[in-house]
């Protein structure tokens, strides 16, 4: 075949169809396989032994791409580097670096074990678990811990640092630990980008300095068992709808509008008609003993089907008279919602079913077959131990 200057041209290459090797000089071949396939070789010799070393396709790697390659690889050759070592050399590291990487909740799986003998209790591994599954997880669980930066941890935190400013700060710290264990480890290197002296203290306000946010403004777990032994001194309606609304993590809607007919004393469960459901959809809910406890007086005494037959606006009535104007209704699914991801082991959806906020159809999957609903049953009836003061 004609060459230009002994240099192989872009027609000749893409023109070439018999089977063998094209010299485009300087250990640079095009090799054209039996059915049709072409691609570089770059050869050379070592002592006695002729080399190759692969270079790419043609359909991937042009004329021009080849020589530059052909030429890195002879500037190896002149610093007395042999290429195909080199090469299988760096296959082999990255081999070994796949093979040592971690994803976060790997290096956080982990952590957690290889610290929980030294926990006081089990719960405090359960709390951990539970608050990086919940805000964590979602945003980098499954990349590596090497991958975690700056922008993903802030991601985490900017969006409950106001709102739950105490749980976003146990959230970074244990983030912290975890990529600390995993540089220790060597899963990862660099600074840690969820340390908060002298780095993420300059991109979030102390907590000190946060004004809480007053949208459905919750009482802090720590003080609900006190305040529901308070609450059920009260011997109003409106009393007894804000208890059963703060034991079952309902909607005021949901609560004011609950009827006998949707209530199973036997099953013990309370099914809410999709109409009456923010989602559109039917939603059970489980009633721990308490809860029952709640209703089962007033069943006896009913004079229609509508279980507390108070006004929209009578739990928050009664919030402002016994002093607590602060206070929503609504804040309690919060109070709910921290309690249950600090001081529980229970996975996220089985929380989020439990406040009937949309999951995903494996989820909802899950639910159907009644999984999902005897775990929340527990949760009830944990949940219930906790407001009575009987955990």
């Amino acid at each position: 075949m004609a060459r230009s200057g002994n240099r192989l041209t872009a027609l000749q290459v893409s023109k070439a169809t018999r089977p063998g090797m094209l010299a485009d000089g300087h250990g640079l071949y095009l090799k054209i396989g039996h059915t049709g396939g072409k691609s570089w070789v770059f050869r050379y010799r070592r002592g006695s032994k002729l080399h190759h070393v692969g270079l790419g396709p043609l359909h991937t790697v042009s004329l021009a791409d080849a020589r530059a390659k052909a030429l890195d690889l002879r500037r190896q050759r002149l610093d007395g580097t042999d290429p195909l070592t080199a090469k299988r050399e760096a296959a082999a590291k990255s081999v070994a670096a796949d093979a040592k990487a971690m994803t976060f909740k790997q290096c956080a799986d982990a952590y957690i074990l290889s610290h929980r003998a030294g926990w006081k209790n089990l719960r405090h591994a359960a709390q951990w678990q539970s608050t990086l599954e919940t805000y964590a997880y979602p945003t980098f669980g499954s990349l590596p811990a090497q991958a975690v930066d700056v922008g993903m941890v802030m991601k985490v935190l900017e969006q409950i640092w106001t709102e739950k400013t105490e749980t976003a700060s146990r959230v970074r710290g244990r983030i912290e630990s975890v990529l600390d264990w995993a540089t220790a480890r060597g899963h990862r290197q660099g600074e840690n980008p969820a340390r908060w002296r002298g780095h993420l203290e300059n991109l979030l306000p102390k907590k000190s300095k946060v004004h809480r946010v007053q949208h459905h403004a919750a009482l802090r777990y720590a003080d609900l068992p006190e305040f529901m032994a308070e609450l059920r001194q009260r011997e109003v309606a409106a009393a007894r709808a804000l208890e059963f609304a703060i034991m079952t993590a309902a909607r005021t809607g949901e609560v004011i509008g609950a009827a006998w007919s949707e209530i199973d004393f036997e099953a013990r469960l309370w099914v809410i008609p999709g109409a009456r459901m923010k989602a559109g959809r039917e939603h059970r809910v489980p009633l721990s003993e308490p809860a029952l406890s709640i209703v089962r007086p007033m069943y006896e005494t009913r004079t229609g089907d509508k279980v507390f037959p108070v006004s929209n606006m009578a739990m928050a009535m009664l919030l402002r008279r016994m002093g607590r104007g602060e206070l929503t209704v609504h804040g309690f699914r919060s109070t709910f919602s921290d309690w249950c991801a600090e001081q529980t082991a229970f996975p996220s959806e089985v929380r989020e079913m439990a406040l009937a906020h949309a999951v995903s159809d494996k989820v909802e999957a899950a639910y159907r077959r009644g999984d999902l609903f005897e775990k929340r049953r527990e949760l009830a009836d944990e949940w219930a131990r906790y407001c009575t003061g009987t955990d």
